[in-house]
C-alpha cells in the first residue's frame, strides 16, 4: 500500500474506534476490556505469522523491547483512554489525544536527533487550532468539574504514554524488526501485563456477551488493533513518527463525521472553519509532492 492509503486506513478506522470504545464501558472493567482486545489481536497476528511462515523467534533483548512496546502502546495507553471516556465525551478525549502529534515531533528530536521541520510544525499548529474550533463547546465546558479534570488528566497521560510507545516502536523498526510479528508479540505482552495489573488490583475477569459489547470488541480487535496499527506503524517506518503522528489530528474529524451521521450533530461556522484548518495542516505535513505523485498515479 502507498503512504496515502496507509494514512487513510489508520485515520478512518481509528476515527470510528472512539465511538466503539463507549460500548466497552459498563459491565467489564476497563483494564479487562483492554486485555480481551489485545489478547485477541495479538493471537490473530501470531496465527497469521504462523500461516505465512514468518519468523517468530527473536532474541531475549528483542523480546524485552517488544514487551516495552506492548506496555506503552497496547496497555497503559488504552486503559487511560477507557477510563477517560468514563468522565469525558469520546470527542473530547480524541481532541486531547491529538496532541500526540506534538509529542511525536518532540520525541523524534530528543531520542533520534531528527530536526524539527518548520513547515511540519506549522501544519500541526494549524491542525490543533482546527481541532480546538471543532470541539470548542466541549473544551469550553470542560472546566469546573472534578470528574472532568480527572478525565483530562487521564487523557493527557494516555497521550504521553502513546508518544513514548511510538518512540519505542521507532527504535524497534530501526533495529530491523518486522512490524507484523512485533505487533503480535507486543500486543500479547501488553495483554498479559494488563492482565497482571487487573489481577493484582482485584478486578473481575468477566466478559459481556451482549450484542453491543461483542461487536465493539470484534471491531476494536480486528480493525482498531490488527489493521489500524499495522497501517500506522508501517507508515511511521516510512515517513517517521513526527509526520505519521499527524493522523492523530485528522482522527477527531472522522469521529465528528460519525457523530454527525449517528447522533444528528448540527454543524456551525466554527466547525467548518476547523475542518478547513485541519485540511490545510494536513497538506503541509504530508507534503505537496506526495499529493502530486498520488494525483499523477490516479490520472494514469
Amino acid at each position: 500500500m502507498n503512504n496515502l492509503l496507509l494514512y487513510a486506513a489508520s485515520v478512518l478506522i481509528w476515527g470510528s474506534t472512539w465511538f466503539a470504545i463507549t460500548y466497552q464501558l459498563g459491565t467489564v472493567p476497563p483494564a479487562v476490556s483492554v486485555v480481551w482486545r489485545f489478547l485477541a489481536a495479538g493471537l490473530l497476528l501470531l496465527a497469521y505469522s504462523l500461516l505465512r511462515r514468518l519468523p517468530l523467534r527473536f532474541s531475549a533483548r528483542d523480546h524485552c523491547w517488544m514487551a516495552l512496546q506492548g506496555l506503552f502502546l497496547f496497555s497503559v495507553n488504552y486503559v487511560c483512554v477507557y477510563l477517560a471516556e468514563q468522565y469525558l465525551t469520546s470527542g473530547l478525549v480524541a481532541v486531547v489525544f491529538s496532541l500526540m502529534a506534538v509529542g511525536n515531533i518532540i520525541g523524534m528530536r530528543i531520542f533520534f536527533g531528527v530536526p524539527v521541520n518548520p513547515v511540519g510544525l506549522i501544519g500541526v499548529t494549524l491542525g490543533l487550532a482546527g481541532i480546538a474550533l471543532l470541539f470548542w463547546p466541549d473544551l469550553r465546558d470542560s472546566s469546573g468539574s472534578g470528574e472532568r479534570t480527572l478525565g483530562l488528566m487521564l487523557a493527557g497521560a494516555s497521550t504521553l504514554v502513546a508518544a513514548l510507545g511510538n518512540m519505542i516502536a521507532t527504535r524497534n523498526q530501526r533495529r530491523g524488526l518486522p512490524i507484523v510479528q512485533v505487533n503480535g508479540w507486543s500486543m500479547l505482552y501488553g495483554a498479559l501485563l494488563m492482565a497482571t495489573y487487573a489481577a493484582l488490583s482485584g478486578q473481575r475477569f468477566v466478559f459481556d456477551w451482549s450484542g453491543p459489547y461483542l461487536w465493539s470488541w470484534a471491531y476494536l480487535s480486528v480493525f482498531g488493533s490488527v489493521l489500524a496499527f499495522g497501517a500506522y506503524l508501517t507508515l511511521m517506518s516510512r515517513i517517521g513518527a513526527d509526520r505519521a503522528g499527524y493522523s492523530m489530528i485528522a482522527i477527531p474529524v472522522v469521529a465528528l463525521l460519525i457523530s454527525t451521521w449517528w447522533e444528528n450533530l448540527r454543524w456551525t461556522a466554527a466547525m467548518w472553519m476547523g475542518v478547513a484548518l485541519c485540511l490545510m495542516g494536513n497538506t503541509l505535513v504530508i507534503g505537496r509532492r506526495t499529493l502530486a505523485s498520488y494525483s499523477e498515479k490516479l490520472g494514469r
